[in-house]
């Protein structure tokens, strides 16, 4: 889940961002949590570094994009910075924050996507964690968050990602171990789940990557702590 913040004191471009971000959705299969701030002082107000990618406003009332951004980036060295302005002068500027890009005004589908793709990927390189999967003739390397679930069976773990399926050998305990601080949650003795792609939940079912898989009777409370847990803290 990607946590990002628009800045913008304009309804109208706010609800345009909006849509934006749930055209990508749905054409990339990325997933958004989003917060409007309506002024720069609204977002450094108790800021805790808790997005990855700001689209920042430049003009606004109370405080600017430029002021508001220098804030932000003296607590937060990773979040990705993108201006969104009518004013090309002043984005220029954003070297200063080690802003990525700037989005002109009025804002066109395609411009506002590549800037997504682009702190897409600067995001993702930084962050990325991966698996080196061991199996007879190489190695195969994963990115974690590629990942929707895990299956065991017999000696074999077989990983559902984004490409395919994965067979290897190994065993649940270990790979639990690697896993523990990625939000990977056990739902019973054969599946471990990815919580970032768990989409619905029907009777003892959890929906994920297009699968159903069952979740224990004993696990399902514990199961359903952790994945509201999780939400919550993406939504912050």
């Amino acid at each position: 889940m990607v946590r990002l913040a628009i800045v913008e004191d304009d309804d109208n471009y706010a609800a345009t961002l909006e849509k934006y971000i749930h055209r990508y959705e749905e054409e990339y299969g990325e997933k958004f949590s989003v917060k409007r701030f309506q002024d720069g002082e609204d977002i450094i107000e108790d800021y805790k570094c808790n997005f990855d990618i700001i689209l920042m406003d430049i003009e606004m009332q109370f405080m600017d994009g430029m002021t508001a951004a220098k804030k932000v980036r003296s607590l937060d060295e990773e979040v990705v910075i993108i201006f969104i302005t009518n004013m090309p002068q002043f984005a220029m500027q954003g070297y200063e924050v080690e802003a990525l890009d700037y989005v002109l005004k009025p804002i066109n589908y395609f411009a506002f996507s590549q800037r997504i793709e682009r702190a897409l990927g600067r995001m993702k390189k930084r962050t990325a964690k991966y698996l080196s999967l061991n199996y007879k003739g190489g190695v195969q390397k994963i990115n974690v968050s590629d990942i929707y679930y895990i299956e065991v069976q017999d000696h074999d773990l077989i990983y559902h990602t984004k490409t395919g399926s994965i067979v290897v050998r190994g065993t649940m305990r270990e790979l639990e171990e690697k896993l523990s601080d990625e939000p990977f949650y056990r739902c019973n003795k054969a599946f471990l789940a990815n919580l970032e792609y768990v989409d619905g939940f029907e009777d003892n079912d959890i929906l994920i990557g297009g699968d159903r898989i069952q979740v224990s009777r004993s696990k399902k409370k514990e199961f359903m702590d952790a994945l509201n847990d999780y939400m919550n803290e993406v939504s912050k």
